[in-house]
């Protein structure tokens, strides 16, 4: 459970009026202790991390509460002490102790440095190359099938994931600022400023990460290369993907669903699925997104346009001087302004521009549903002969159960090389035997262990070439 022990009320520091000042609190603690200024070789001591707090609490506002206690803390100092103690209380922070020389330590716990993470990336800070996933899943993938590390397969499955989830956050991201111009804009005061917003964010977002990830990086442009690895991947000798499937099971227990299911199949395919749908899926929905932010731009353009043409046409302000001037005066200037816009002008049509146009006919539709003819006797042949091909190159998995029954007896244990072949059934279920110590077959009673023998069949009657193994019949006692 998360809810335990010293996490109790995890979340009890950001839900007061000074939540804002303890995330930034935890965001320069964050910084201090895991950036480029952390100093690895010596930990923060008390003083130190109420000086990061101080330092904190000056740049956080205090927000808005019910309860008015102003003067509960005499100073910074005081609140970040204050801090500190509610942010060890609750699990965000750990209190070691040096046995040597009895000073005091304040790391982040590890659920606290887990939950503080996100509010670092979402503060902006962060420079984060998002849109090289997919060249990174790419690059892994081809690592591992060059040089056989697992590692390689597992860092490839866990870009496929971050694929997905980048571009979750970057169609977040455009809806927000989306909803921002929109605010913005019905503030005429601010138009300006929306303005330039979105220019800022078309030169220092949109060029270095999303028009990257819609060009240059798109998944549609490596996802046939991925493929193609994949696939080769597949094709890769039985013994160098059995190796690869002993070393993921003994590194991931936690990826075995059956026993006799495959995690290193497992991974290939859901790297596949998630490469299909952030090609199919999120790609459209991050450029639908995009083209209703652009739209929302093109709004704030016609709308500066539009008061930049008007800045010398105070309407208001006319308006207001009219309302100013006496009863009589203003009716006297209405009046002569009236005069002067309702002038009649004539103007004729020059002959040269009218023409007469033909007008096209359109071309009739046939509307009319016609009547199908019964097919002819070489249709039905044909359809009769496919139907029959179709059933008898078709095996059910009782069928491959019933077969290998027969050809057990009352034994446990044949080779395949004794399997017998009597008619065209036979020599169907003897091509599909290997498939029955799949988890199916287990779950329907039938528990089979396949042996490679290493020595090829190649005497034979019906096949130019076939792998040797022994089929072992495990019978469950539930079945």
């Amino acid at each position: 459970m998360f809810f335990t022990d010293e996490r109790l009320h995890f979340f009890r520091p950001l839900t007061s009026k000074y939540r804002e000042q303890i995330v930034e609190c935890l965001r320069l603690l964050h910084e201090r202790l895991y950036s480029a200024r952390a100093d690895y070789g010596e930990s923060l001591k008390r003083e130190q991390v109420l000086d990061i707090f101080c330092e904190a609490l000056e740049r956080a506002p205090l927000l808005e509460g019910e309860d008015d206690d102003s003067g509960r803390f005499k100073s910074n100092r005081e609140q970040a002490g204050w801090v500190l103690t509610a942010l060890i209380e609750h699990g965000w922070l750990e209190r070691q102790v040096d046995q040597a020389t009895f000073q005091s330590t304040y790391p982040f716990s590890r659920m606290g440095r887990l939950f503080t993470q996100p509010l670092v990336e979402a503060d902006g800070r962060s420079v984060r190359t998002r849109h090289r996933n997919t060249r990174n899943t790419l690059n892994a993938l081809s690592a591992f099938l060059n040089h056989g590390e697992v590692y390689d397969l597992l860092d490839a499955h866990e870009y496929s994931e971050r694929i997905i989830a980048d571009f979750t956050d970057i169609i977040a991201e455009l809806e927000e600022r989306k909803r921002e111009l929109v605010r913005e804009v019905e503030a005429q005061q601010l138009v300006q400023q929306a303005s330039d917003q979105f220019f800022d964010f078309m030169e220092r977002r949109f060029q270095p990460d999303v028009a990257i990830r819609l060009s240059a990086d798109s998944v549609e442009k490596h996802r046939e290369r991925i493929q193609e690895t994949i696939e080769r991947i597949r094709r890769k000798p039985r013994e160098w993907k059995a190796q690869a499937e002993r070393d993921l099971r003994r590194l991931a227990p936690d990826l075995l669903i059956d026993a006799n299911s495959s995690v290193l199949w497992q991974l290939l395919d859901g790297i596949e699925s998630r490469l299909r749908n952030a090609s199919d899926i999120m790609l459209p929905a991050l450029r639908k997104t995009l083209q209703g932010f652009t739209q929302r731009a093109d709004i704030i353009i016609r709308q500066l346009s539009y008061l930049h043409s008007q800045k010398h046409s105070d309407v208001v302000g006319l308006c207001r001087e009219l309302s100013s001037l006496p009863a009589d005066e203003c009716a006297a200037r209405l009046d002569a302004a009236g005069e002067a816009m309702a002038s009649v002008r004539l103007g004729l049509v020059d002959p040269a521009s009218v023409r007469l146009r033909e007008r096209r006919e359109r071309p009739p539709v046939q509307s009319l549903m016609s009547d199908l003819d019964q097919p002819d006797d070489d249709t039905l042949r044909e359809l009769g002969v496919q139907q029959l091909l179709d059933k008898a190159f078709t095996i059910n998995a009782s069928n491959l159960r019933d077969y290998l029954r027969s050809a057990l007896g009352s034994g446990t244990r044949i080779d395949n090389r004794d399997l017998p072949i009597s008619n065209a059934r036979d020599l169907l279920a003897l091509s599909h035997l290997i498939e029955l110590a799949g988890a199916d077959h287990a779950s329907h009673g039938l528990r089979v262990r396949i042996e490679p023998t290493g020595e090829p069949i190649t005497d034979e009657t019906y096949f130019s070439r076939r792998d040797g193994f022994i089929i072992d019949l495990e019978q469950d006692d539930h079945a």
